[in-house]
């Protein structure tokens, strides 16, 4: 349930625990660094196997369902071997970045092949969306030296218009009679984009009209600029670890990423409004070429005493910053409350805000049409968002563990200041998504 309070669990603990340390540091995420499920050991030549089914549900959007399975074997030497399995379907219907009219608007699909029709006072979604996702990860951690572990680690994932590959290493040392751990990660990532209808042209004008006609084709091409395209990503991550007491263990890294290639949003598009706020014409974003994002983290676990149940508390917070003018903050918090002798409950909130990209515009007024980089897509806006929810585990005969997860997640999207033009009076420019989270996981 909680590394802090299954001390007698496994013989091999500390060991394992520094090794898994590696394992979560080369991950290169930044959050998460004492989670149970990453410090969980096992026996010398023994396979401990995670499994999860989760739902995640956008109201009139987008909806995924998503199966993992996970395995880890400690052989007798403390060399651990990491395998993960995940397949994700995502099905529904996505922003495409348009603004809301009090007006029924056309849209031409992505694919370039037919269109469709979002009513008057409605945010514009395209409801085609679906993809499907595999990926697999791999990880090898064994000890160097004495108090030195190395780790390395690989990364396949393949969607229907998107291939990613990467690979990942980490060091890390114990000192202070192993209480103290420091590390460093590398990772880097090479993915490349092939989206049905081709690349677009930054700025060029969506085409719209029929389809079917003779002209489309060729009218349609001049939007494009290739069928594809590539990004790489580079993350350096350092990090400590320092056990406080036997209550309480704490973690602090910082990470600096490196992203270069396309980094546009080929699907999409930024309204372009006359003075009244009526839409003229649509016209396909312009991202960056290159972005440079860092971030802090901290997180502390502390185990209570028995006066509150052996309850532990989990608690982090992350400061992300980057060169397109985006700051956000995120706190997480989870009490692990144990309930009678085998199953717990696990409250869980958490805290997000973001300011916006410098190019983000939610529109563009016809006689003030960019020259520059653009992009509408809320994902990159002012926002903030809050999870909140709580989980349930049993641990079931022989020590396995079955968990049940369900949550609410809300993001709020808010005006960076932008002054509506009179059409846009009614209008939800900034709507709310709300989606429910829904899991199940088994361990044995």
């Amino acid at each position: 349930m909680n590394k802090l309070n299954k001390t007698s669990k496994k013989t091999n603990k500390k060991s394992n625990i520094k090794a898994a340390l590696s394992l979560a540091t080369s991950a290169l995420l930044g959050t998460g660094v004492l989670s149970a499920g990453v410090a969980q050991a096992t026996e010398a030549d023994e396979w401990q196997f995670d499994s999860a089914f989760l739902i995640y549900s956008e109201v009139d959007r987008v909806s995924a369902t998503e199966a993992i399975i996970a395995g880890t074997k400690t052989f007798a030497n403390d060399e651990i071997l990491s395998l993960k399995l995940t397949i994700d379907a995502l099905t529904g219907a996505s922003a495409n970045g348009a603004v809301a009219q009090p007006n029924a608007q056309t849209f031409t699909r992505p694919s370039g092949n037919g269109q469709y029709v979002t009513p008057a006072g409605e945010t514009p979604l395209d409801d085609t969306f679906h993809d499907t996702r595999v990926q697999l990860n791999a990880q090898w951690t064994q000890p160097l030296a004495d108090n030195i572990t190395g780790s390395v680690g690989g990364h396949f994932s393949k969607e229907y218009d998107y291939l990613s590959l990467g690979v990942n290493g980490n060091l890390a040392y114990d000192f202070n009679k192993k209480n103290t751990t420091v590390s460093m990660g590398l990772s880097y990532f090479q993915d490349t984009f092939t989206p049905e209808g081709g690349i677009p042209k930054p700025h060029s004008s969506m085409l719209v009209g029929d389809s079917s006609s003779p002209e489309w084709d060729a009218e349609f091409a001049k939007t494009r600029i290739g069928d594809s395209d590539d990004k790489s990503t580079a993350d350096i991550l350092v990090g400590i670890t320092q056990v406080i007491n036997r209550r309480m263990i704490t973690a602090f890294n910082y990470s600096y990423s490196m992203v270069d290639g396309y980094l546009t949003d080929p699907f999409k598009v930024v309204s372009v409004l006359n003075n009244e706020g009526l839409a003229q014409d649509y016209i396909y974003e312009s991202r960056p070429d290159s972005r440079v994002k860092q971030s802090t983290f901290m997180q502390a676990k502390y185990n209570f005493d028995d006066s509150l149940l052996n309850t532990v508390a989990d608690v982090s917070y992350r400061y992300m910053w980057d060169d397109w003018g985006i700051n956000s903050h995120t706190i997480d918090t989870r009490f692990t409350i144990p309930v009678g002798a085998t199953s717990y409950i696990e409250p869980h909130i958490r805290f997000y805000q973001q300011s916006e990209a410098d190019f983000y515009q939610p529109y563009i007024i016809d006689d003030q049409a960019p020259i520059g980089f653009v992009s509408a897509d809320y994902r990159i806006g002012e926002m903030t968002a809050i999870t909140i929810g709580a989980k349930y585990g049993v641990v079931l005969n022989g020590g396995n563990e079955l968990s049940f997860r369900l949550e609410y997640y809300r993001q709020t999207p808010t005006n960076a200041g932008f002054t509506d033009p009179n059409a846009l009076n009614g209008q939800d420019i900034y709507p709310v998504v709300e989606a429910i989270i829904a899991q199940v996981s088994y361990s044995f």
